[in-house]
């Protein structure tokens, strides 16, 4: 009985030293601070894109790879969306995890991806995510295609949107989102 008073006597003197030292943040206090999300991707026609030059905008990027069926279908889904906010402060990319390495079994050049997109009505910019590795870091079931909205300060704005619905479309899906970012101004 007295080991078990000690030990909590013991555990509050920590914690009370921790939090007076500036170590820990009372529960109260807000903790959980987001961090806008930091990338820089080529573009298959030779330009570069940056976290950094995205900021003010609402972004929305698909993630899919041209050897994937789905990812097929989703890039006429993802036209509509940057049709659908062309006007309206949103930026729409398609991201390829396609391999740049000739020896993976997933490997696309740049102008087999400019073919895709043109193939499949794409007009928005194609980025390259060699290996998904930008995917790979915030798209944790990892599921192709998906797509991620970052808002005005490039924070992920909600859980990704994972898969693809064939009986849905995808500016249906996203509209509520992207409205309440844009109203919100964040």
């Amino acid at each position: 009985m007295f080991t078990r008073i000690r030990r909590t006597l013991v555990a509050l003197a920590i914690a009370s030293t921790l939090a007076f030292a500036g170590l820990v943040v009372p529960p109260s206090s807000s903790a959980i601070v987001e961090q806008p999300l930091t990338f820089n991707l080529r573009t298959t026609d030779g330009g570069a894109i940056s976290s950094e030059m995205l900021r003010g905008d609402v972004v929305v990027l698909a993630f899919g790879a041209s050897w994937l069926p789905l990812s097929r279908a989703q890039v006429e889904g993802v036209q509509q969306v940057a049709d659908e906010y062309r006007d309206r402060s949103v930026r729409v990319y398609w991201v390829s995890t396609d391999s740049e390495s000739p020896k993976s079994k997933n490997h696309a050049t740049d102008a087999q991806l400019r073919e895709f997109a043109k193939k499949n009505g794409l007009k928005i910019a194609v980025l390259r995510d060699p290996d998904g590795a930008l995917f790979k870091q915030i798209v944790a079931d990892r599921q192709l295609p998906a797509v991620v909205i970052l808002d005005r300060q490039g924070n992920i704005s909600g859980a990704p949107v994972g898969g693809l619905d064939p009986n849905s479309k995808l500016v249906d899906k996203l509209a509520p989102r992207l409205s309440a970012l844009l109203q919100s101004g964040n």
